[in-house]
């Protein structure tokens, strides 16, 4: 609507100056009286539409201003919210990348933790150990365990798990040979890895018999002890790679165990626990029964007794109630005797059938 207005003024603008044009190129004193009224009168009429057009294009340009303010201050609320929305949004997420950074940041920390440990032969012996006491004691009761504990042949053994005979106690070794492995999975190409593997089995071997000479004590441990790894993929690359090594664990009676199969013994041996402690109570409470039993006997002896000595004395309180009867009698009969001046002796009535 603006800009028709626009042109309209334009186009008025225009015939004013086509009619001013006309009016200079006349000579006035020579023109036409008239056509010089009417065209003073036309100029008249237009100035006057003109006015009116000005006004209307004031107020529509004004209306016009008023609703592109109301758009224009409508968007930049609303860019304003999105704003807003869109730095809250990269501050939550800056606030969790920050996060992630914290903890990536400990993890690695705790990477060179475990790397500095497996640099080091004793720290990797504590290591181990200390995984193993962990499984321990989550999976059996303080009573059925004992670490570092001291064998019959002077031996220390790293876990001594007290079980009943059979199978008997078990110890766990946690001194696994990690050097070797760590130069297997170091190894850059196939010909190091290959040697690196044969040096791993020989470790390992030389431990499974260090294992089977110190642990396994006839009469004294069970005939079998468990050589724990402290981590799943070293049992998985013996099982793979070295055959003839778990060939001879079993061979040896020491058996690998990976902290998975390990928790699974564990579990194991608590439920053996359970059922020999179920069958030590059973044999107490079969024991028990028996005494009760006996007590029973007892009792039932001295009852009869009683019921003897019940009897008797019922007989004797018939006895006494039938010397009351007699006495009762005899009172009676005292008490008829006629003790008058006659010369007859007394008699007792009913002395005759008495």
């Amino acid at each position: 609507m603006a800009i028709d207005t626009l042109l309209l003024l334009i186009l008025l603008a225009a015939v004013i100056i086509l009619i001013l044009r006309q009016l200079r190129s006349r000579n006035a004193p020579d023109g036409d009286a008239e056509t010089l009224a009417e065209l003073r009168g036309q100029l008249a009429q237009l100035a006057t539409q003109s006015g009116a057009l000005q006004q209307t294009v004031a107020s529509a340009m004004q209306e016009s201003e008023g609703r592109l303010g109301t758009r224009l201050e409508q968007s930049l609320r609303d860019q304003n919210e999105r704003t807003n929305r869109s730095l809250t949004g990269m501050a939550e997420k800056l606030a969790v990348i920050d996060k992630a950074n914290e903890h990536i940041s400990a993890l690695s920390g705790q990477v060179t933790d475990l790397q500095n440990i497996l640099s080091n032969k004793q720290a990797r012996g504590s290591f181990g150990e200390v995984q193993l006491e962990n499984l321990v004691r989550d999976a059996l009761p303080d009573s059925a365990y004992s670490f570092q504990h001291t064998l019959g042949n002077g031996r220390r053994v790293d876990c001594f798990i007290d079980m009943p005979s059979p199978p008997g106690a078990i110890c766990i070794d946690s001194k696994f040979p990690l050097e070797s492995y760590r130069a297997l999975a170091a190894a850059a190409d196939e010909a190091a890895r290959t040697t690196a593997r044969r040096a791993m089995e020989a470790d390992v071997k030389k431990h499974i018999g260090y294992i089977a000479e110190r642990y396994i004590i006839p009469g004294e441990t069970a005939a079998s002890a468990i050589m724990f790894l402290p981590s799943e993929a070293v049992h998985a690359e013996i099982n793979l790679q070295l055959p003839k090594l778990v060939e001879e664990s079993r061979r040896k009676r020491v058996y690998m165990a990976g902290p998975d199969n390990l928790m699974l013994l564990l579990h194991t041996v608590r439920a053996i626990l359970r059922d020999a402690r179920m069958h030590e109570a059973a044999g107490l409470i079969q024991a028990e029964v028996d005494k009760m039993m006996q007590d029973v006997g007892r009792l039932d002896e001295r009852i009869r007794k009683l019921a003897t000595h019940f009897s008797q004395a019922e007989k004797d309180i018939e006895d006494i109630q039938t010397s009351t009867r007699k006495i009762t009698s005899r009172g009676g009969r005292l008490t008829q005797i006629d003790v008058s001046e006659d010369e007859a002796p007394p008699v007792l009535p009913g002395q005759p059938g008495d």
